[in-house]
């Protein structure tokens, strides 16, 4: 599906408020356009009405005008019932009004000389006596007028009303739809990011990442809010504009017609050389997003070696090149959009005033100065939609680019979030001849085979880079293998979902995470089945409840984002809690240790003999003296494993373990 098809599918979800919102729109435009036929009709019936003929009569109405003695009607006002006398005819020449007593054959070309008025029309000459009429005898002509010049601005003053209602309606209707549209769709790409494999994310920057959600998504609701709203209020407001130039005057309209395809090549032409600009724009945006996280995030390693200026230097890069090609964006701009529409406004004057003078020279061709007033009033607001397109090329474009950003991050195959089964594992695990790869050809894991009994507390160590933690992301399912077989109770992770899988796994880190809000919810995630009673019997298990006393408001201490105010141990501790709070069957310690001071160490290791407690655990671990009392010691390297054994029949073995073993207690002895 296209990327403007799935804009479009976005835009339907809401199709009833948006039927209403385009009903409301025509109606306003409708009301609006109007406007230059009720200018029209007071030109043609009632301002120039009075150079209508008129005919002498007996009666006396509101409709007639007095004259010397005499009541006139215009002709085309007399009722069947009434009898009526000779024709006369009122005309004007200049800034003067004059009273004919006769019918006049033809119009043309008019000139006063004295008493006399002259009508030339190519080959045909006339001539009149005509009496000047004063101010008071205008008037009396143009008193019939007034009251129907009075009801067409009221009722044009009715339908502006209206207009601005119905206008007011439709911009807040589509308004709201954007808005709905843009808040589905970051639903989307957010529910879609949390479905997607690690693996995704292991060479994508959290800024790119960020960058579609916010900034891309945010440029597509200025398509909806700014670009669609005024594409479509312009798409109509054309329609009406031109089927009342059809209605005014077939020809000159045709001629008008013009500027759609005229439109339609410009846009193409644009979008050619825009779509280049545009793409590069949103991937240095997204590449900025990144430097900044990344500075942000390593601000310590920053100014601790005195990267600044090299930093700076990079970031300076990046805005370089988003200042260079938004610059490109500018000259593109100005070349393809006013001068379009000062062309075709152009153009279509020069069309009106060649349509209208040619028609002028013939008698048959002449046209009236209300139809004259009527187009060009058109031809004013045409330009006002056509301009409304052209200025929205630029957000266009880039909103289109957006939208192909998002898509593609929507369209990468990810896993579907299903509502785990209640059930309680065991917890005995087996690894069968498990071969892995995160790049294809290169193996980190080779024929790992081995197996955890339920309450067994299994260890792995090894150097760095020897496969320890790959295992435990193939066990959370992070990572699928390429050969083998993981079982969990005689059962295969892969017959079950990943959801169901982790439920009965926690998982304690190096690094511990913590999010923003506070101790307490950091334990339960959120997670109402937790209880407050286990949260808190979750951290006072771990020892969190004597080394976090020092905190005013205890448990319920607010945490700032990746519980930077907190230390190292107490961040840790947070950790432990939470993974009992959620009663795991198998519990996996990666370096859970690793950072932490002696004294926090000995409280966490008093929690984990309780802890393990009817649990498999996992630990992985590089302090060997942390893992003594592991019932089975799995020593890899380069992705096998090379010993296997409790840690005295290892250290009887004299192997790579008892060397290493050896090492870090030499290296503890001497410090």
């Amino acid at each position: 599906m296209t990327t403007g098809r799935r804009l479009l599918a976005y835009a339907l979800l809401y199709k009833k408020v948006l039927s209403v919102a385009l009903i409301f729109l025509m109606i306003a435009v409708g009301a609006e356009l109007t406007g230059p036929f009720i200018g029209k009709k007071m030109i043609d019936d009632h301002i120039l009405g009075v150079e209508k003929p008129y005919v002498e009569v007996n009666e006396k109405t509101d409709k007639t005008v007095y004259y010397q003695g005499n009541n006139y009607i215009r002709s085309d006002r007399l009722n069947n019932g009434m009898d009526s006398g000779k024709q006369i005819n009122v005309v004007q020449v200049g800034f003067g009004y004059y009273f004919v007593n006769e019918p006049i054959r033809f119009d043309g070309n008019r000139k006063i000389s004295g008493d006399q008025l002259t009508i030339n029309n190519g080959n045909e000459r006339e001539t009149y006596e005509v009496k000047r009429l004063s101010k008071e005898e205008i008037f009396a002509f143009y008193q019939p007028e007034i009251s129907g010049l009075v009801q067409l601005v009221l009722f044009y003053l009715g339908l502006l009303i209206v207009a601005i209602f119905f206008q007011y309606g439709q911009h807040y209707l589509l308004q709201r739809i954007a808005n709905r549209i843009i808040q589905k769709m970051r639903v989307d790409v957010f529910e879609h990011i949390q479905t997607l494999p690690i693996r995704y994310f292991d060479n994508l920057p959290a800024g790119k990442v960020v960058a579609r959600i916010t900034n891309d998504t945010e440029t597509i609701r200025d398509l909806y809010v700014t670009v669609l709203a005024n594409f479509v209020t312009s798409a109509i407001y054309m329609i009406g504009i031109y089927i009342a130039m059809f209605l005014l005057n077939v020809k000159l309209a045709l001629i008008c017609l013009v500027a759609v395809p005229i439109i339609f090549l410009w846009s193409m032409t644009y979008r050619k050389f825009a779509s280049v600009y545009n793409h590069r724009i949103r991937s240095i945006i997204s590449e900025i997003n990144a430097k900044l996280n990344e500075a942000i995030q390593g601000m310590t390693i920053i100014q601790a070696f005195r990267h600044e200026k090299a930093t700076q230097e990079e970031f300076d890069e990046l805005n370089n090149n988003h200042f260079r090609y938004q610059r490109k964006m500018l000259h593109l701009n100005s070349l393809l959009s006013h001068n379009l529409v000062n062309l075709l406004r152009n153009l279509a004057y020069v069309a009106l005033i060649w349509y209208f003078g040619g028609a002028s020279l013939s008698a048959t061709g002449i046209v009236s100065i209300g139809v004259l007033y009527a187009f060009v009033d058109y031809l004013n607001r045409l330009f006002q939609p056509i301009t409304g397109i052209v200025n929205q090329f630029s957000r266009l474009e880039l909103a289109r680019v957006s939208s192909e950003r998002v898509f593609r991050l929507l369209d990468e195959p990810g896993t579907e979030v299903e509502e785990p089964v209640q059930k309680k594992l065991e917890g005995h695990v087996q690894f069968k001849d498990v071969t892995f790869a995160y790049n294809e050809g290169k193996n980190v894991l080779k024929n790992i085979t081995f197996e955890a009994k339920k309450g067994q507390t299994v260890a792995l160590v090894g150097h760095t880079g020897s496969g320890k933690s790959s295992i435990m992301n193939l066990l959370l399912r992070f990572y699928d293998i390429q050969q083998g077989d993981i079982l969990i109770d005689g059962e295969s992770i892969y017959d079950q979902s990943r959801q169901t899988l982790r439920k009965q796994m926690g998982i304690v880190l190096q690094d511990p995470y913590l999010f923003s809000g506070t101790i307490a919810s950091n334990v339960s995630l959120g997670n109402e089945d937790i209880k407050r009673e286990t949260i808190e019997s979750s951290l006072k298990q771990v020892g969190a409840a004597e080394l976090l006393k020092h905190l005013p408001e205890g448990f319920d201490e607010p945490v700032v984002e990746k519980g930077s105010t907190l230390s190292s141990g107490e961040r840790q501790l947070i950790s432990f809690a939470r993974a009992l709070a959620y009663d795991p069957a198998i519990l996996i310690l990666d370096e859970a240790t690793a950072n932490i001071d002696t004294e926090t160490e000995a409280i966490i290791q008093r929690a984990l003999d309780v802890v393990k407690e009817g649990r498999t655990t996992f630990v992985i671990a590089h302090r060997l003296s942390t893992i003594k009392k592991a019932d089975m010691i799995l020593v890899l390297e380069k992705g096998e494993i090379v010993e296997r054994g409790s840690h005295e029949q290892l250290m009887q073995q004299e192997g790579l373990y008892a060397q290493m073993y050896e090492l870090q207690k030499g290296a503890v002895a001497n410090s």
